[in-house]
């Protein structure tokens, strides 16, 4: 897989989410498949926040691809924070980079990417990316920022 260049990357979101106790796993860190939930948890608020419609009886998004590089555990308690930013958008998919760090930024979680394409769920054939995406991939969108309590 080739993991797309972030230098030309538009920032997308920042959400803060808190560790939860059921988050951990019998090693007594966060269980490496809730950091695909924080990453969820990150790319729901944004497409919430970007005014507009994103998804509707004619087209939703579906995961096509995942990229998750684990750099270091998270315990408990504590606070994450999931930047995205948009990597690259296509006709119908968006390549979404993510990074976890902690709530300081002393320290990287993970970081790597996914790609989201919008699918007619009537048929899961391909559609056009919705306007809204679009234009909030644009250099000089806004970023939403937000905190996620679980």
């Amino acid at each position: 897989m080739i993991i797309p260049d972030v230098g030309a990357a538009v920032a997308l979101a920042r959400v803060e989410i808190d560790v939860r106790w059921r988050d951990l796993d019998a090693f007594n860190h966060v269980n490496n498949s809730v950091f695909l939930t924080y990453l969820e948890e990150a790319r729901l608020h944004w497409l919430a926040g970007i005014g507009g419609a994103w998804i509707d009886a004619e087209r939703a998004p579906v995961i096509a691809a995942t990229q998750v590089d684990y750099r270091a555990q998270i315990g408990w308690p504590g606070r994450v924070v999931v930047t995205l930013s948009c990597l690259r958008v296509g006709t119908s998919s968006l390549t979404i980079g993510h990074r976890i760090g902690s709530a300081d930024d002393a320290l990287l979680h993970s970081e790597g990417h996914v790609v989201l394409v919008w699918i007619d769920p009537r048929n899961g054939r391909p559609v056009a990316l919705p306007d809204a995406v679009r234009v909030a991939c644009e250099p000089g969108a806004r970023v939403v920022e937000t905190r996620h309590r679980g």
